[in-house]
């Protein structure tokens, strides 16, 4: 990790570090990339009885509901989930605990209403006669005498032969 990229960590690791962090995993990634290698060996290393703990919630997730899909994997392998900058988001604590069941539950209520509002679109788009999916290959006899003529090369007649100019 670039010496730069740890002058912007020195912070927070000193945070995590005065909290109690035994094992700190750096990461300086940009949001808009999904791959996150040490975000990976976090979860994998997860154990019953863990505590993840993060400055500020928006350095685990880059979005309301990646966030709250990595805090249920981290509370399904036995883990807990604490933010330092906020402290409503403790999962050992039961007050965490409620807010995050609270907001997962909004989030789920939020998912359906768009999948029933894209569901009733595509109703209505199918209804006006769009159709949806991939077309069909059409393979009968004439589809496949045009589809071989439009593939065929012409050839250069043998008769004729191509010469190179040069110069001399």
């Amino acid at each position: 990790m670039p010496a730069s990229a740890l002058w912007h960590l020195t912070g927070q690791i000193g945070a995590l570090t005065t909290a109690g962090a035994t094992t700190i995993f750096k990461e300086k990634i940009s949001g808009a990339r999904a791959d996150r290698p040490q975000l990976a060996k976090l979860m994998a290393s997860l154990k019953a009885g863990d505590v993840v703990v993060v400055t500020k919630l928006d350095r685990l997730g880059r979005s309301t509901r990646e966030l709250l899909d990595l805090i249920e994997r981290i509370g399904k392998a036995g883990a807990a989930f604490r933010s330092l900058g906020d402290p409503l988001w403790d999962t050992s604590s039961s007050q965490g605990r409620l807010l995050s069941t609270l907001l997962a539950a909004i989030a789920e209520f939020e998912r359906d209403l768009v999948r029933e509002r894209t569901g009733e679109g595509r109703k209505r788009a199918m209804a006006g006669g769009v159709k949806f999916g991939r077309k069909p290959k059409l393979w009968t006899s004439s589809a496949r005498k045009r589809s071989s003529d439009a593939l065929r090369v012409r050839r250069w007649p043998r008769s004729r032969s191509r010469t190179r100019s040069t110069s001399a």
